[in-house]
């Protein structure tokens, strides 16, 4: 009835754990969860069916007393092997699914561990549904050798071939995710969760302490420290495990190779909206504005810069539903000069990004004044090909001084990740539309902005670089700058006339908070009719306008 927390130490209810997720009711710390229960507190009743049971034993390193401890194992759990697959519904979208277990040698990775989640990715790409794969494992199993190390590249083959056929693969990792298991499937999905605290990591802490002599940091290796690195989208609390996958599921879909996704209609969205209200409420009509006075190039520079003017989560959150977060690189970090993720337009599913400028000191250090470093190009480009790989319509919001020149920067390859930028997006076979919502600075701007269309709000700035540093450079005097904006050429008007970008947003009004609303409905109208005029058009004949509409520049 009684037991201790590994965690905290205190004594704690069972019934309580049992009931709270598996959670210490005193401490919040995890507990590690059977693969059968986990089922039970994801499936919609009465949905799982298993598959892959009764694989004969594998023993190919012929180890005496091997087979007899599989079979105890398989007695005292109830399963046959390190991981349960087969096939349920969440919350009526129904989804293959695998969930390691622990309690079976560490969820270690054999040929029969192996076997199954190849097994599984080829029977959901098959039926054509998406795969979850919850990973719970202490890597390779050693009792098996080198066929052990196969089951790395089997797994991962199958993975690809369910990814060509453009479905979801959604993994979880829990505590802990170690070895051969971190270093294929648990790392390849197309979206990465973790629930908190987990370790995760190729080498455990032990090996790595023990190798380099060196103590760890406190929370190495740990869930966080992996978000803030950029290898896992976002932290998975274990109580908005189902709600979570439901929704990405929905926004998902269950169609394959890259085929426009209808999403669901606008009142089936949910009753939850995350990270703000949203505007999917079917409003189109433009709001009608004042008049205003025309101002000069500088002005707008200035406009262009001023505080409290509105960011890209702002139009994020006013223009979007059900918008989650992703986050990093999947190589080095998280720039938060960057931000990216999925969410609805009027019921269909589409990618945003935005260039975050914030509202305050506080927060513009944090965003590093909107200058990106090479992982928040290198997020966007991933996003961005995720769109493509489930046939999203991508939005993005650009509002950079440009891309941040520190040397840290050039030592992970400014130049090459907004490089890579350009040539990846020029390709790519779903619409994109840029907007330029404040300053679009030099090519750390034009990384976001290699779209079919380019539109740019009245008081915004799009230039080669800033009137000061032009006026350095042409004239040796950066004071020159309200003189070099009026040569330079920057505003939305000047573009439009010179076929820069396509469409101009009237700001007869600030663009501040407190007319947000009015901003938002003009863009999401504006956005309608983009959808309605590339939606349409294939892959080909997207990729094709867009190398003309660059061509002739």
């Amino acid at each position: 009835m009684w037991r201790k927390c590994n965690k905290c130490g205190a004594p704690i209810f069972s019934e309580d754990v049992k009931a709270g997720n598996y959670i210490c009711p005193k401490c919040g710390g995890y507990f590690r969860v059977h693969a059968r229960r986990r089922i039970e507190m994801l499936a919609d009743a009465g949905s799982f069916e298993e598959w892959g049971e009764g694989l004969p034993i594998s023993n190919p390193l012929g180890l005496p007393g091997y087979p007899k401890k599989l079979s105890e194992l398989k007695e005292k759990t109830g399963l046959d092997e390190a991981v349960l697959t087969g096939k349920l519904s969440i919350d009526g979208h129904e989804t293959a699914i695998g969930v390691m277990d622990g309690r079976f040698i560490m969820g270690s990775m054999g040929r029969n561990v192996g076997e199954k989640i190849a097994g599984a990715a080829e029977r959901a790409t098959a039926l054509g549904l998406p795969l979850i794969l919850f990973c719970c494992s202490g890597g390779a199993r050693m009792q098996e050798g080198i066929v052990s190390l196969m089951q790395m590249a089997k797994t991962a083959a199958a993975l690809k071939r369910h990814s060509d056929a453009g479905l979801l693969f959604i993994s979880v990792l829990t505590d802990p995710t170690t070895g051969g298991v971190t270093a294929s499937f648990a790392m390849l999905g197309d979206i990465i969760l973790a629930e908190p605290g987990a370790l995760i990591g190729f080498a455990g802490p032990r090996v790595i302490e023990q190798t380099i002599g060196q103590k760890l940091p406190e929370g190495f290796q740990r869930a966080e420290f992996l978000v803030e690195h950029g290898f896992v989208d976002a932290i998975l609390p274990r109580e908005e495990s189902r709600e979570t996958l439901a929704r990405l599921l929905a926004l998902h879909g269950r169609t394959g190779k890259g085929t426009a996704r209808e999403g669901v209609p606008a009142e089936e969205n949910g009753s939850g909206v995350r990270n703000g209200s949203g505007g999917g409420d079917g409003q189109t009509e433009p709001a009608v504005l004042p008049e205003k006075e025309e101002v000069s190039a500088w002005e707008r520079v200035k406009l262009s810069r001023k505080q409290g003017r509105l960011t890209g989560l702002d139009y994020i959150q006013g223009i979007f539903t059900d918008f989650t977060e992703f986050h990093g690189d999947r190589a080095y970090g998280d720039d938060r000069a960057v931000v990216g993720g999925i969410a609805y337009f009027h019921g269909r599913p589409v990618t945003v990004i935005a260039q975050q400028k914030g509202r305050n000191t506080k927060e513009n250090i944090e965003r590093n004044f909107s200058m990106p470093s090479p992982e928040g190009y290198r997020k966007a480009l991933r996003l961005m090909r995720q769109a493509e790989k489930f046939g999203r319509p991508v939005f993005c919001f650009v509002d950079t001084p440009g891309a941040f020149c520190g040397m840290e920067a050039e030592e992970r390859g400014q130049g090459e990740a907004i490089a890579r930028n350009l040539f990846e997006l020029s390709s790519l076979k779903v619409p994109i539309l840029s907007v330029v919502i404040g300053e679009g600075g030099s090519g750390g701007a034009l990384a976001l902005a290699v779209a079919d269309e380019v539109w740019m709000m009245e008081n915004a700035i799009y230039s080669v670089l800033s009137p000061e540093g032009f006026a350095s450079i042409l004239w040796k005097d950066s004071k020159r700058a309200d003189e070099a904006a009026g040569v330079m050429r920057i505003t939305a008007e000047d573009l439009k006339a010179l076929g820069i970008i396509e469409r101009v947003i009237p700001e007869p009004v600030p663009a501040e908070k407190k007319n947000s609303g009015d901003f938002c409905r003009i863009l999401a109208a504006g956005f309608e009719e983009f959808l309605a005029r590339y939606g349409a058009l294939s892959g080909e004949e997207l990729t094709a306008r867009r190398y003309e509409r660059f061509r002739n520049m």
